[in-house]
């Protein structure tokens, strides 16, 4: 088998019927539509490219067949790591391969109407990025998906505070509950603070007199609140805020320490509430305010338990076994796995001092926060911000209720991927991109004429 692995395409097609290979069930297995895609690398992703006919150069390309025809897709091996192709609505799959330049075949009979997925089957790579469709007939009517955005921007912050006397402030959030999109093709129902995950950032001063009217919204399900790690006071605000649907709660409180602080609501089971989207963070600015930076970014980890497994389409369920077992099946950043791949973009230019707000919601997951290809400047460890820095940092650990604040100066254009460095994570979704234009500095790196796309 490894010998015919190596053969050429052309050889293979050939030899396919004699040797019996044929996937097709039917004693005779004549292709009455053929697809050819080949593996690559593109992005940063691992996917499948387009090789003939109307699917020439596109990645991840939907294949349209006709209800009952015969169905060939050839794949050929075009980065050298080990793939296959696998479809299982039809109950079939390719030999792997691998070694660049190899190749395989996939046949089916498109026998049902509807669409449908392939994929490729070695571990980790369908969540990487090698997955596209198949559609069958007419397929199902596109429908709008009626699962709201619920990630929230980076770039969502409040001005800095500045050079203030103490004041005043008073914030109003809302508990909902709605279904929101979690990844392609994908939606969960969310539990969360004004309708993103995570909830807004909040900013006050140290000394603000800050007000909290928490409104749980008449169609929630659910009795909700908020624990603020900022307050010093009977559960940080919790015991005073259980708002049932329908009903306002409220407090003050004195921002007495400054610091970078996580909240949550913290109705039981807590982490039920957590998991599912109610957490945020506040700032508590020290007297005087923070440096001025160029790009400020409030990103936020959580994980999700779903009763289904990874890459699931459609609307998936919380389980509750999952959770008490701390096995997710999704980890993301900002609510969503594409929040800050696809749908928020963040940017910098050479030369910026860029600034990362950065907490974990969790439940349960403690990050190893990194950006990959840079090295934190300052890292306010544990968030203390009135306390000296540690500089030069490749990685820094974050537990779940906790928060860090680092800084770092953009020296060099290019993608800079942030990820919990507890890498099979990515897999399940929890990746970042900070883009940074400008013009390159060979001393600073040199890809000796290599192209940098794909990183």
């Amino acid at each position: 088998m490894k010998l015919l692995q190596q053969l050429p395409l052309f050889m293979l097609m050939a030899l396919l019927p004699a040797l019996g290979l044929a996937q097709d069930t039917e004693a005779n297995y004549n292709a009455d539509v053929t697809f050819t895609l080949e593996t690559a690398v593109a992005d940063g992703k691992l996917v499948y490219i387009g090789r003939s006919g109307n699917i020439e150069g596109k990645v991840n390309p939907t294949l349209q067949v006709p209800k009952g025809a015969m169905v060939q897709v050839n794949l050929i091996n075009g980065d050298g790591a080990l793939h296959d192709i696998v479809a299982d609505a039809f109950d079939t799959r390719s030999d792997k391969v691998s070694g660049k330049g190899s190749s395989t075949v996939m046949a089916f009979r498109a026998d049902k109407e509807g669409e449908y997925y392939y994929w490729c089957s070695v571990p980790g790579h369908r969540a990487a990025g090698m997955e596209g469709k198949i559609v069958v007939g007419e397929g199902e009517k596109e429908k709008k998906s009626d699962a709201a955005e619920i990630s929230r921007s980076p770039m969502d912050i409040p001005e800095p505070i500045g050079d203030r006397g103490p004041k005043k402030v008073e914030y109003d959030l809302i508990a909902e509950e709605l279904e929101g999109q979690l990844a392609d093709g994908t939606s969960y129902r969310y539990w969360t603070f004004n309708g993103k995950v995570p909830g807004p950032f909040l900013r006050v001063r140290e000394g603000d007199q800050v007000t909290i009217n928490l409104k749980n919204k008449q169609s929630s399900n659910m009795i909700h609140s908020i624990d603020l790690h900022s307050v010093t006071g009977p559960g940080g605000g919790a015991a005073v805020t259980q708002a049932a649907p329908g009903k306002t709660e409220s407090f003050t409180f004195e921002a007495l320490k400054p610091g970078l602080y996580v909240y949550h609501c913290a109705t039981p089971m807590v982490a039920h509430h957590i998991t599912n989207g109610m957490y945020g963070m506040i700032l508590v600015e020290p007297e005087g305010g923070l440096k001025e930076v160029d790009e400020e970014f409030y990103v936020m980890q959580g994980e999700l338990y779903t009763a289904e497994d990874h890459g699931t389409h459609g609307k998936l369920e919380f389980s509750l076994e999952k959770m008490l077992d701390e096995e997710p099946e999704y980890y993301m950043f900002n609510g969503s796995t594409r929040a800050l791949t696809k749908t928020h973009r963040m940017e910098s230019d050479v030369g910026d001092t860029v600034r990362i707000f950065f907490g974990v919601g969790g439940p349960n997951a403690t990050s190893s926060f990194h950006v990959i290809g840079e090295i934190f400047d300052r890292v306010y460890q544990d968030a203390a911000l009135t306390n000296e820095p540690l500089r030069n940092v490749q990685t820094t650990s974050v537990g779940p209720g906790a928060a860090t604040m680092v800084e770092f100066e953009t020296e060099y254009p290019g993608r800079y991927i942030l990820v919990d460095h507890a890498l099979s994570r990515m897999e399940l979704g929890l990746a970042g991109f900070l883009h940074v234009e400008g013009e390159a500095d060979k001393k600073i790196f040199d890809p000796h004429g290599k192209s940098l796309k794909g990183h």
